[in-house]
């Protein structure tokens, strides 16, 4: 099964930009945690970053038929994007939502998440670590999709 992480804008920054409310950590460090959880779990990972609204749409649709489900932090966007929104309700794959901060603590207008109900989940505010849990809760999505294909390959045979 494969992930594709797509990161948003100014996420490139991480470790650099307001550490007090992002931390310390890197983008490249948070992603080589995340492929040693893919690579331990049996899962293909593939990271994609940018600061282009367009660009993160084409991903999306990119993902049609070559991923299996999608981690998206959009950063800004998150509290802007339509098209974003319309592109994981196009393709249809499990997608989870992360924020490293929580949103519901900052200010107002991000609290409000427009692609938060075509997501299969949001995890917000642990930080780095909210990828992690972003992973352990792919490979759960992953579990249940197997088991829903084993039985109904069990169901035909009879």
């Amino acid at each position: 099964m494969k992930v594709m992480v797509i990161q948003g804008p100014n996420l490139n920054m991480l470790g650099i930009r307001e550490q007090q409310i992002y931390g310390p950590m890197k983008l490249e460090e948070i992603h080589a945690q995340m492929k040693a959880f893919a690579d331990a779990n049996k899962m293909d990972i593939e990271f994609f970053q940018s600061n282009f609204e367009g660009e993160i749409v084409d991903k999306i649709q990119e993902c049609l038929g070559e991923a299996d489900g999608i981690i998206i932090n959009a950063a800004a966007l998150t509290h802007t994007s339509i098209a974003i929104r319309d592109a994981i309700a196009a393709v249809q794959l499990p997608t989870i939502e992360v924020h490293i901060s929580n949103i519901y603590r900052r200010e107002e207008f991000r609290q409000k998440s427009m692609i938060a109900p075509v997501c299969a989940g949001v995890i917000t505010g642990f930080g780095p670590f909210s990828y992690h849990l972003a992973m352990v809760a792919m490979r759960q999505i992953f579990n249940e999709i197997e088991a829903i294909k084993a039985q109904q390959e069990q169901q035909k045979r009879g």
